[in-house]
């Protein structure tokens, strides 16, 4: 019996939808909870989902917009997200048990380095973090855990947000810098190489000015908030940023819920890290998402996902 082309064509035609549905439902759907829009965890976390699922298609990594770190703590710890992008301060309170108890939560990757600053139009008087004492700041998402880092930083050199400033919360990261470039606020409080507040405002007619705590302030701060690194922003990481900025900070981590199979931790560290150069075209920053990173910022061993473990041992980076 020999059949005419149109039922050939359409023979042909369910065979490769039932292959593309079989596919489909072979991928693990990972979801990674970010931030709020215009910060800069959406950014990074697009790329690290584009980066996973080009290198793994067996994996399909969707994100999330969240309120932010302190909410993506709790939502892993519900369930309700498999993976979450949590600003290092946030991670240390959690894993540290600090206010709460300790959470159940493991890290798949370092993600990259905070350092805590504020920016200012670069027309404007302010130099010092004590020239800003009484004026309007806007410090970012309430629930972002940069607001966590200003506290720790400002409670290091004797000062309080509520107390000291005339503080602004806001319900997008990304509505800041219009709020500094207008005169709204006389500073925006973030942090990080090319985060996308402060590139906003670098980019501004004005121009933009960096202040970060001075040497004398980062030992107050380090003295007391010990776990706080220094950490440099180089020149040029912002438009018109000719010199260094040193702060304090610490790593951000990509925290995963404790019952992520140790089989799709394994592959998602193997699709990330495999594809850090892909990465880290992508996203500057993100070149400091690496293997070696995550071992070595990690505060202990143990709090490394096993499936993470497991690949770092299979490239040689733990015993």
């Amino acid at each position: 019996m020999t059949w005419p082309p149109t039922r050939w064509l359409g023979a042909a035609a369910m065979l490769l939808l039932a292959a593309g549905l079989a596919r489909a439902e072979e991928r693990t759907m990972v979801t990674l909870g970010t931030a709020t829009p215009g910060g800069g965890f959406p950014v990074y976390g697009q790329a690290v989902a584009e980066t996973i699922n080009g290198i793994d298609p067996s994996l399909e990594v969707k994100t999330r917009n969240t309120k932010g770190s302190t909410e993506n703590v709790p939502l892993l710890e519900a369930g309700q997200l498999d993976l979450a992008l949590v600003q290092g301060e946030v991670a240390h309170e959690a894993l540290s048990g600090i206010g709460r108890p300790p959470a159940r939560l493991l890290i798949l990757a370092a993600m990259y380095t905070t350092p805590g600053m504020f920016v200012a139009r670069g027309d404007q008087p302010y130099r010092a973090i004590a020239d800003l004492k009484g004026k309007t700041i806007a410090w970012g998402a309430r629930g972002s855990g940069l607001v966590v880092l200003a506290r720790y930083v400002l409670d290091g050199i004797g000062l309080d947000m509520e107390r000291d400033f005339q503080s602004i919360y806001l319900d997008q990261a990304g509505d800041g810098p219009a709020m500094v470039m207008d005169g709204r606020t006389a500073a925006l409080w973030g942090g990080g190489s090319g985060w996308p507040g402060f590139t906003a405002v670098a980019r501004g007619p004005q121009g933009a000015r960096f202040i970060a705590p001075s040497a004398e302030e980062r030992a107050r701060i380090q003295a007391k908030h010990a776990f706080l690194r220094t950490l440099t922003i180089p020149a040029g990481a912002y438009p018109g940023q000719n010199e260094p900025v040193v702060s304090v900070g610490s790593w951000s981590f990509i925290l995963a819920r404790p019952d992520v199979p140790e089989e799709t931790a394994y592959r998602l560290a193997r699709a990330l890290h495999r594809g850090e150069p892909a990465l880290g075209a992508r996203l500057p920053q993100a070149r400091e998402t690496t293997a070696a990173n995550t071992v070595a910022a990690s505060p202990r061993p143990d709090l490394i996902h096993p499936g993470a473990r497991r690949y770092f041992r299979e490239i040689g980076l733990t015993p």
